[in-house]
C-alpha cells in the first residue's frame, strides 16, 4: 500500500470527513453522515482504493 493521496486532496479529506461526522453529531445530518469515517480515514493514512483503478496518485513521487 503505497501512498496515493497527498497535499491539498489530503487536507480537503480530513476536514470533510470531520465537518460530516461533527454535522451528524450535532443533529444537522441524518445518519448517512457518519459516511464522513471514509475520507477521514482515506486522508488519516494516504491511501484510497479508489484511486486504483484508475492508476491516479496525488502524491509527489520520491
Amino acid at each position: 500500500m503505497s501512498p496515493n493521496v497527498g497535499g491539498i486532496d489530503r487536507t480537503l479529506r480530513i476536514v470533510f470527513g470531520i465537518a460530516l461526522i461533527i454535522a451528524t453529531m450535532a443533529g444537522l445530518l441524518p445518519v448517512w453522515g457518519w459516511i464522513g469515517i471514509v475520507p477521514l480515514a482515506t486522508g488519516l493514512i494516504r491511501w484510497c482504493p479508489a484511486y486504483l483503478p484508475f492508476g491516479i496518485k496525488t502524491c509527489k513521487l520520491k
